[in-house]
């Protein structure tokens, strides 16, 4: 079945489905073997060389919707990440890494790296130049991350890829916020896509699983890595995968117009200070979202004036889940300063612009409306004139 015959929702629908033979049923049969044969067949399969039947074909859907040659799936995101860097890098490679990311990627940047030899400078901002100051001799990778978690600042993909072309740079990327539906950064000439496939993937807040895709070259590098560092997934939870995924660009496209709305609402709100999506005008980064995004993305983040408690606030909140991770179908948020990069010290998320005011909203398929009245009842309730009526 090739990708470019077929529409996003019959990619996801179909492409990386396993055909039941025996008995015709709808979904993919689950292969739950750990042992298969090894005599006279093509193929040795073995969980650990991601190579089982529900592994190789969710790979196929992966790499459909990333419009790459082939795709590996692993134990989470963190694996993914992990295993993708130590596939390129060995001791005395140095490689530059955009300031703004997840706090997960950049505590492991900072505390093993330096265990393996490896060199690493994050970037003063998010700007090619930015990256094109920070490239040394021994260069071997740029990573970056678009929209970035939690600020949703904006990269430049195809800039950061032709720089990186020019010097003979591998590039990966983070393309978790965005999602393969929203975004595909292959296409503007990125080596290494990756997702942490808990998000949006699985899209239901009950799988954990992290995703890499690029060609058939690169992804045979990762894979003499990871066979070694056994970051597989059970089978299970793959086949938990596909079946999730099947919805994918149904998800993301209702999450999206949600988040669009709901961005807009926010910025006009005067309890709000200041909204970050990509999606509003007055994001600085909007016209380049717009030129490298196919719609905006379901995240945005927020902060609510002084006078305000961020924390007070999402207590009061009744649909929205105050709750850690994102991109289920329901709506959560959460203060990165407590979660996603609390690992970092104060003065590194000072550094990059993550207040303890901050707050990340991973917008579901809600009702507009109900999301909007809940997030109106909460502020009103956490409000500094609410306690003394009280």
């Amino acid at each position: 079945m090739s990708k470019k015959l077929y529409g996003i929702n019959t990619i996801c629908t179909h492409v990386g489905e396993i055909k039941d033979k025996q008995f015709k049923g709808a979904v993919s049969p689950i292969y739950l073997s750990t042992s298969y044969e090894f005599d006279n067949v093509d193929v040795k399969r073995y969980p650990r060389y991601f190579n089982t039947p529900n592994q190789e074909f969710l790979a196929k859907k992966i790499a459909a919707l990333e419009h790459t040659e082939t795709a590996m799936i692993f134990g989470s995101g963190m694996a993914a990440i992990s295993h993708m860097f130590l596939a390129f890098l060995r001791q005395g490679d140095h490689i530059v890494v955009q300031n703004t990311l997840y706090g997960g990627t950049s505590n492991f940047i900072r505390e093993e790296f330096p265990k393996y030899g490896i060199e690493f400078t994050f970037t003063d901002s998010y700007a090619v130049t930015d990256f094109e100051a920070a490239i040394q001799s021994n260069t071997k990778l740029i990573h970056i991350e678009t929209p970035s978690n939690p600020l949703l600042t904006v990269t430049d993909i195809k800039g950061v890829a032709d720089l990186a072309k020019s010097k003979g740079i591998i590039t990966t990327i983070d393309n978790t916020f965005a999602s393969p539906i929203n975004q595909n950064p292959i296409d503007f000439g990125i080596d290494i896509v990756m997702h942490s496939a808990t998000k949006y993937l699985g899209g239901h807040s009950d799988i954990t699983a992290g995703a890499v895709a690029g060609s058939s070259e690169h992804m045979d590098r990762i894979w003499n890595v990871s066979k070694n560092l056994g970051g597989s997934l059970s089978d299970m939870t793959v086949w938990m995968l596909e079946r999730s995924m099947k919805t994918l660009a149904l998800r993301v496209k209702a999450q999206t117009k949600n988040a669009k709305k709901l961005a807009k609402f926010l910025d006009t709100h005067d309890s709000v200070a200041q909204v970050f999506y990509p999606g509003l005008k007055s994001h600085p980064e909007h016209q380049l979202a717009k030129a490298q995004m196919h719609d905006f993305g379901a995240m945005l983040s927020f902060e609510l004036v002084d006078g305000i408690d961020a924390m007070a606030f999402q207590r009061q909140l009744q649909l929205i889940k105050s709750s850690m991770s994102l991109a289920g179908v329901e709506s959560t948020m959460l203060l990165p300063s407590e979660t996603s990069h609390s690992l970092l010290t104060q003065a590194q998320r000072d550094a990059v612009g993550i207040s303890n005011r901050l707050i990340r909203f991973s917008v579901g398929i809600e009702t507009f409306k109900d999301l909007k009245y809940d997030i109106e009842q909460a502020i009103i309730a956490t409000k500094p004139e609410a306690a003394l009526t009280n």
